[in-house]
């Protein structure tokens, strides 16, 4: 019997194992087939981020175009402008600025004293806790204190780190408050005994990127030898306008005439004006002026030299070549690290400018470090934020975080349908955004009219119109319907989702066109609009479709604009409210259910 009982316990173990390592091996593939969906998941936004960015490098060279042809149809009306900008240039001083802004007994913000403190610091950190918005004076007296600062201090520091003080670094924040509060919270407030760096992007995307510039600014003014501000390529007024910081101070302060003018001093921390790469120029004032100004513009290399420098992205290839994804600067491999690295007895080099799954990345054989702070970036649950601590002679110690409150209990199925469901709805709105494109190319693959195309074929279609490096065969179950023999019907591309017409009879193409440049006509009012009253007159909105189609060579017809802009004159005063009339191109997803958490999608 004790042998009859022990072979029985050995079968018992035997299938207990085995059970165990079939349960290991599916869990083991579930897991690894959500990772693949979380990784093509943050595939689409950062793709679509990259394109975005490249549409605003062209946009450049439109900004250029546009002023000197607009010049000669409304020459008189820039006059006036050019006689009220000369105006401004009067005040330069900072207390013309200041003055101008009274702070009344009632506001019950944060007072800052000046030569500011520590407490200070501590003070504007509670208030932005309590969501509390510093007033207007403040900002300027910060901002003008700031540049006074900046402009005495050398382009490059040179910061030393001992056994007793470790130096702290961190990436991109893009306006994402919560995320510089936890890491103050994890590693403490700036001091002389605890240094930061802070690598660029504190702006943009983020609702709170003005409290991040005052919480950087007020600390690096406490503490200038201690807290170090990299300049970002979204420390820029042209990136600005599109990506949400110039609307977040229109919104917040209503002073906004004084207050923008002087905020785009602080753009470029070692000259008094940026330049954009084709000869328009936004000096230290926010005004634009073309080529043939006064103001004297970088030479070409120059410019070249700092796109480079802020646009630029590691890459495993050897070698050095243009940067297609953003657009502007490059790719740069091992090799070329190496070079440098060794050319000025350098060991590595840290920075930012990529979102990274887990808020950081290490490539090039360790010598290159990216690092990125700012969390659920694309979607909640996206990335980590992380920072890195150095400390002499030891190696770079990461820290990550993730500051959210509605994904902490989830489980990773959850969030990964919750990012890809967002990721696929946004790859949506792109799609029917050049619907007529698409169809005139799917169906010129379509030989036999069959309303079906490969697989292989629909993809090259997307990828070729779209402009879109994406796993296309990957992402079809996603976006389209497949028959039973694996062939595409390729009009379902566009299922469930449409563009809203602002009116009836504007033509398709015409409201496609209108949505997929609409970021870019919102700059182009944004800098027209001088006054930042955020209308435009009904001369304008038609002048400058005129222009803005005959250098992207969008064949319009002339008369649907009109009629489009007569029709969008609700109250017949003679001029739109653009915001308005851009919210009126929104995408409708008639199905939000583009990917229901079933079990069979899911595992």
């Amino acid at each position: 019997m004790g042998c009859s009982s022990s072979s029985t316990k050995t079968r018992k173990s035997e299938t207990s194992l085995k059970a165990a390592l079939i349960i290991q091996n599916w869990y083991r593939g579930y897991k690894a087939r959500l990772k693949a969906r979380q990784h093509y998941a943050l595939t689409i936004f950062q793709s679509i981020e990259y394109a975005d960015e490249q549409g605003q490098m062209q946009l450049s060279s439109f900004f250029s175009f546009m002023f000197e042809n607009y010049a000669h149809v409304h020459k008189e009306e820039l006059e006036l402008r050019h006689q009220f900008l000369e105006s401004e240039q009067d005040m330069r001083d900072r207390l013309d600025y200041v003055d101008l802004i009274d702070v009344p007994d009632s506001y019950n913000g944060p007072r800052l004293q000046f030569p500011l403190t520590c407490t200070d610091i501590d003070l504007l950190l509670e208030a932005f806790k309590e969501q509390q918005v510093l007033h207007a004076h403040y900002v300027l007296e910060v901002l003008f204190e700031t540049k006074k600062v900046l402009k005495q201090m050398p382009n490059f520091t040179h910061v030393q780190t001992s056994p007793s003080k470790e130096l702290t670094i961190c990436g991109d924040l893009h306006g994402k408050l919560d995320d510089l509060f936890m890491i103050f919270y994890k590693n403490g407030l700036p001091s002389e005994s605890n240094p930061y760096v802070f690598n660029g992007d504190f702006v943009d995307r983020g609702k709170y990127s003005i409290e991040i510039l005052m919480i950087l600014c007020v600390s690096f003014l406490v503490y200038p030898n201690d807290l170090h501000l990299n300049r970002g390529n979204h420390e820029d007024f042209m990136m600005n306008l599109r990506y949400g910081f110039t609307k977040e101070i229109l919104h917040k302060y209503k002073m906004k005439s004084v207050l923008i003018l002087p905020m785009e001093t602080n753009r470029d921390y070692d000259t008094d004006s940026t330049h954009n790469k084709v000869g328009v120029t936004f000096n230290a004032h926010g005004r634009i002026k073309t080529n043939g100004s006064p103001i004297e513009h970088l030479p070409k290399h120059e410019w070249e030299q700092i796109i480079d420098i802020l646009w630029s992205d590691p890459r495993g290839k050897n070698g050095c070549f243009p940067n297609t994804g953003r657009g502007g600067g490059c790719y740069f491999g091992p090799d070329v690290t190496s070079k440098i690295l060794n050319k000025y007895q350098l060991k590595m080099l840290i920075r930012s400018h990529e979102c990274k799954p887990e808020g950081y990345e290490i490539c090039h054989d360790g010598k290159v470090v990216t690092i990125f702070s700012a969390s659920n970036y694309y979607e909640e649950g996206s990335n980590r934020g992380a920072y890195i601590k150095l400390c002499s002679g030891t190696a770079p110690r990461f820290f990550q975080y993730q500051v959210t409150k509605a994904t902490c209990f989830q489980p990773l199925r959850q969030r990964v349908y919750t990012m890809e469901s967002s990721a696929i709805k946004i790859l949506k709105e792109r799609v029917i955004s050049r619907k007529s494109d698409l169809t005139r190319a799917f169906q010129l693959q379509d030989h036999r009219k069959s309303g079906k195309l490969s697989l292989s074929q629909w993809a090259f279609c997307m990828e070729n119109i779209l402009g879109l490096n994406l796993p296309w065969r990957s992402l079809s179950s996603n976006l389209v319907n497949i028959d039973k023999n694996g062939n595409v019907e390729y009009m379902s591309s566009f299922q469930n989702i449409h563009i809203e017409k602002p009116v009836q009879e504007a033509h398709s193409t015409l409201v496609e066109t209108l949505y997929r440049y609409r970021s870019d006509l919102e700059i182009i009012f944004n800098a027209i609009d001088t006054d930042h009253s955020g209308l435009i007159s009904m001369e304008e909105f038609c002048d400058m479709w005129k222009l803005f189609s005959s250098h992207y060579n969008v064949l319009i017809d002339d008369s649907q604009v009109n009629k489009l802009a007569n029709v969008m004159d609700l109250n017949k005063d003679g001029s739109i409210d653009f915001h308005e009339f851009l919210k009126a191109f929104y995408v409708v997803h008639r199905y939000e259910g583009l990917m229901k958490p079933d079990v069979t999608n899911l595992v």
